[in-house]
């Protein structure tokens, strides 16, 4: 078979191997760059490098897992210079976390969800963290299979894992103190307004 005739034959393949990957490479990207338009841009260059390597991607077990890779390498490679409007992702976006068997990370990541101020906190992680984060709880990958994608050992994304965790525990419990500062504020001034119209009723009930 001919060099032609095999990319005759490659291109269709290809092509369905974009209509089947790239919602899950775009929901990637997003979780990992916390900007659509960014989003889009790096799964646009990922999918350029998986077809320019293509003749031997389609030969592996799992096309999909090296794009990827290759996607991962490419947010690390451009985390620090692209621009983020975490504000952006949508709680929606976690809905399988509660399938994980890791409770505490759940309920850490529930409570996350629940809460807007938080999703901010987790989108100001350093993108590595980030990654590794949206890999193991997002992507739903053993600590083996995010290691390979992003070229570490287990025990890297497992500190990583844990320092990311960390932060947003620590985010959290400063969003409740915050959250029920506010309240008891709240709380007061309600107190006393009504105290006020309290003590003006009384007072007015004395006039003829």
């Amino acid at each position: 078979m001919d060099r032609r005739s095999v990319r005759t034959q490659a291109r269709p393949e290809f092509d369905q191997f974009v209509a089947d990957a790239a919602d899950g490479l775009l929901r990637s990207a997003y979780l990992i760059t916390w900007d659509l338009a960014d989003a889009e841009d790096l799964v646009q260059e990922c999918l350029l490098k998986v077809a320019r390597r293509w003749p031997r991607v389609r030969k592996m077990a799992h096309p999909a897992a090296y794009a990827r890779t290759v996607l991962v390498h490419l947010s690390l490679d451009e985390g620090k210079r692209r621009s983020r409007r975490r504000s952006e992702l949508r709680p929606e976006v976690g809905g399988a976390l509660e399938e994980r068997e890791d409770g505490s990370a759940v309920h850490l990541f529930g409570r996350v969800e629940a809460n807007t101020d938080m999703l901010r906190v987790l989108g100001e992680l350093p993108p590595r963290q980030r990654v590794a984060l949206v890999l193991r709880y997002f992507e739903d990958l053993s600590e083996a299979e995010v290691a390979k994608a992003m070229g570490c050992s287990v025990g890297t994304v497992k500190s990583t894992t844990s320092r990311a965790l960390d932060h947003l525990r620590n985010a959290i419990e400063r969003s409740n103190v915050a959250a029920a500062q506010t309240a008891q504020a709240n709380g007061n001034s309600n107190g006393n307004s009504n105290m006020q119209a309290g003590t003006r009723h009384s007072e007015g009930s004395f006039l003829p």
